[in-house]
């Protein structure tokens, strides 16, 4: 296959000038002077003599026309001597006023651009007189959306073997809103006490969770997976993969409140202490964990794209430097507004944030190392590798821990700007995370990426979907989306399709699984619109009043001692009373964090613990 030759870098301009061959040398100089000289050194000493001096330059700059000039100005803005098409593109919508260069150098259709950008590059001493009066360009903003379509229109093709025809289908898809943040809140804690029970497995070598282990995962989430498993009836639709229960185990080892012993998740001492902590410091302290974490390139989860492995290993970028890019933009955007991810995929490259997943395309493939190499074509191709990392960043990582609301539609079929490549035919997708549309900074985001001080929450987004009755009957008035769905079966059972029933039983297990009362009474009136039912805001606050009787302090080491005397003896030692209690006459109780203390102060006093052979009640 043929590779690009390495991009020319020109220090100053007259080694850029004497990169040029004579003829196009002759076309550069005939838009200075009248009679071109016919040597190299004396249509480079023209040129340079005309363009070095900083008035004759000012002069130049005044002919180019605004597009051209604007093209000039960000060279010299820069931090890079090249014309970045991709930026340049993002920035202004349309491609520079760059001149056609042949394949061997030089210039086709000369300008007076042609004149301050050598093959796509300035030259280092040009630039620095051009700083001295070429004005900045302006900042760039990104576009926000203030109301959400319920619905978007999605463009498919299936053709017809018989009459070679293609014929075009544009179905309505809903779209699925989703506010990740008290979701997060509940999930981290939810996760932590799930793998305290050393349930939870992940590979030895990759660290990621097994199939069972992100089963179970999905359970204890409060709403459930971004996707619920096997959606779709249609063949043509691949059922998209865990996102948060994959996130969850590799985001909790990253911050070190989880370690791998074999194949089984534990949790660490920091991991106990953060069962304890309030949520939102835990997600804080696992984001920016992540931020540097070499645990997962989240670009591995595009599993499309093949050359990730072995030698292409090698020219993948660094993972900090493109998430910092990434988080910088979104420290650049306003909170609580929507933003279409093809906008903040525009605005990274218009800010100056444009980053590399790959130093080198030549290296990945669809399909095929060879016809499907990325590195044919145009190149860059942002929208194939750089975007698709954005993608999964943001999805899988940054809405998992609640930083960003999300409204989404099913991959298949989302995304079509992949479909010029080759060996795509059979994909329905590029990456499970092709269906995110829109996103927005929330109160835990906003924290989070430092852009308030304190943590403020995020209101419930009031929707008037369900009505809440005085006989505790729950009625949807409008269809719900997945996500009410599965929060009203947490503590309610339903007894027809648009009815649930609020009960005692549900909403203690409900509870005890660590959902918290004023969540679920704050979810309950922002869907139905108004206050609660005197007797259902009564009996909540009387459930509330109940549950907080009881306290679970955790699991426990009951000891039974062999009489009384010796119970007495060891719950009042000094060395021992503030690590045990007496239950009854004989038992003991030892808290299972501090069993490892106990035992040592009491080998000291002379005793030991044996194991149990039948009852000594």
């Amino acid at each position: 296959m043929v590779r690009r030759k390495s991009e020319f870098q020109p220090r100053i301009l007259r080694e850029a000038l004497e990169s040029y061959t004579v003829p196009t040398l002759r076309k550069l100089a005939s838009l200075l002077v009248s009679e071109v000289p016919t040597r190299k050194a004396e249509l480079v000493s023209v040129i340079g003599d005309t363009m070095e001096p900083l008035e004759g330059l000012k002069e130049l700059w005044c002919q180019l026309d605004p597009v051209q000039q604007e093209t000039v100005a960000e060279v010299v803005h820069s931090s890079s001597s090249r014309l970045d098409e991709v930026v340049y593109r993002a920035k202004y919508g349309v491609n520079s006023d760059q001149d056609q260069t042949s394949s061997f150098g030089g210039v086709e259709t000369p300008s007076l651009l042609s004149l301050f950008i050598y093959n796509g590059a300035m030259p280092n001493d040009l630039r620095e007189r051009l700083k001295e009066f070429v004005p900045r360009t302006p900042s760039t903003r990104v576009e926000t959306t203030r109301e959400l379509s319920t619905t978007v229109t999605i463009t498919s093709y299936e053709y017809n073997h018989s009459t070679r025809k293609s014929k075009k289908h544009t179905p309505r898809i809903p779209v699925t809103r989703c506010e990740t943040e008290s979701n997060a809140l509940h999930d981290v804690q939810a996760v932590l006490r799930l793998i305290d029970t050393c349930k939870v497995r992940a590979s030895e070598k990759t660290k990621r969770p097994t199939a069972a282990s992100m089963r179970m995962i999905t359970k204890v989430l409060q709403g459930g997976d971004f996707y619920p498993p096997n959606e779709g009836s249609d063949s043509w639709q691949t059922s998209p993969g865990p996102i948060k229960a994959f996130a969850w185990p590799l985001i909790l080892q990253s911050a070190g409140l989880v370690k791998l012993s074999g194949n089984e998740l534990h949790l660490t001492s920091a991991g106990k202490r953060a069962l304890k902590s309030s949520p939102q410091q835990v997600i804080r302290k696992s984001w920016n964990s992540w931020l540097k974490t070499k645990l997962l390139d989240e670009f591995n989860r595009v599993h499309a794209i093949k050359g990730q492995t072995g030698k292409g290993k090698r020219n993948m970028t660094a993972l900090p430097s493109r998430r910092t890019a990434i988080v910088k933009t979104l420290r650049a955007c306003p909170s609580h507004e929507w933003i279409a991810f093809d906008e903040f995929s525009r605005f990274v490259c218009a800010s100056g944030y444009a980053f590399k997943v790959s130093r080198d395309l030549w290296t990945l493939y669809i399909e095929d190392s060879y016809h499907g190499c990325l590195g044919y074509g145009p190149s860059g191709k942002w929208h194939i590798v750089q975007a698709r990392y954005m993608l999964a960043f943001l999805f899988e990582y940054a809405a998992t821990m609640g930083l960003i609301d999300v409204a989404y539609i099913h991959p298949s079929g989302a995304r079509i700007d992949y479909g010029n490549l080759w060996g795509v035919d059979d994909l329905d997708c590029l990456s499970q995370y092709d269906g995110l549309l829109y996103f927005r900074i929330n109160g835990l985001g906003s924290w989070c990426l430092e852009l308030n001080e304190d943590y403020i929450p995020s209101p419930i987004e009031a929707q008037e979907v369900l009505k809440v009755l005085p006989n505790f009957d729950v009625v949807a008035i409008k269809p719900l989306p997945p996500r009410d769905v599965l929060i009203l079966e947490m503590f309610s059972e339903k007894t027809s399709d648009v009815v649930w029933k609020i009960h005692a039983t549900n909403l203690i297990k409900a509870l005890e699984d660590g959902y918290h009362l004023a969540d679920i009474e704050t979810f309950l009136k922002a869907r139905a619109g108004d206050g609660l039912p005197n007797n259902v805001a009564v009996f909540f606050k009387n459930m509330a009043e109940r549950v907080s009787q009881l306290v679970d302090l955790g699991p426990a080491r009951l000891i039974v001692a062999q009489d009384t005397v010796l119970a007495q003896l060891i719950t009042n030692n000094s060395g021992l009373q503030s690590l045990c209690m007496l239950a009854g006459e004989r038992h003991i109780v030892v808290p299972a964090s501090a069993e490892n203390t106990f035992r040592r102060a009491l080998r000291e006093l002379g005793y030991g613990l044996s194991m149990s052979q039948g009852d000594m009640s």
